[in-house]
């Protein structure tokens, strides 16, 4: 008889920290919500332990906060932290696209450039395609610093773009920026792309502090 083999405890807690943490960022549970760790154990199918375990490392990374007697506090976006990631972003992606220069192929920037081209401006999902093409290039920087560093920076941004429910309008003009950028990169134009590039994200800046100013 074949033994199905368990899932680890390391494994679990990985598991259950990947779950809770694609909830946090995409706001499937919203800035504010109060956690209970028996009832995400419930409704997520695992035990106590991986959970609380999952939260820990998430209240690390500026997730949550664990209140004593009353639960876990999924943290609200502030100003500060608007402005400090656009911060990274505005100084680091021209940078990287420097650093990117020589592992940016064609081919490739022609397809993401296409990608552009045939998407509809989609204000749910446009934002997932932006997210992948600007980690496309800062993959390609050669610098394990930099990626690792944007990685959580995106995420934290994923989580700020979704809810500061960027217009239509906003989301179009992010759109034909992405195809200049590109257009640029393609043309082997890299002080134009990073110009380029800045512009586009202190204009995805100024569409955040424009909602986070009003609430």
């Amino acid at each position: 008889m074949v033994q199905t083999k368990q899932p680890s405890k390391l494994n679990l807690k990985k598991q259950a920290y990947n779950i809770l943490k694609h909830k946090l960022v995409y706001c499937e549970i919203p800035p504010g919500t109060m956690l209970n760790e028996a009832q995400l154990a419930s409704e997520l199918g695992f035990s106590r332990t991986p959970i609380r375990e999952a939260i820990s490392v998430l209240e690390t990374e500026g997730y949550v906060r664990v209140v004593p007697k009353k639960g876990v506090l999924v943290t609200d976006i502030l100003l500060s932290d608007v402005l400090q990631i656009f911060q990274v972003r505005m100084e680091v992606e021209p940078l990287a696209i420097k650093l990117a220069s020589n592992n940016l192929p064609t081919d490739e920037l022609l397809k993401w450039r296409q990608k552009f081209i045939e998407n509809p401006v989609d204000i749910e999902n446009g934002f997932i395609l932006d997210t992948d093409m600007h980690m496309f290039i800062i993959e390609r920087c050669n610098n394990t610093y930099i990626i690792e560093m944007m990685k959580k920076v995106f995420d934290k941004n994923t989580r700020i773009i979704i809810s500061s429910n960027q217009n239509h309008s906003h989301i179009k003009e992010a759109h034909s920026e992405h195809i200049e950028i590109l257009n640029s990169l393609i043309s082997q134009d890299y002080d134009k792309a990073a110009i380029q590039m800045r512009n586009h994200v202190s204009h995805c800046c100024k569409a955040a502090l424009d909602f986070f100013y009003t609430i």
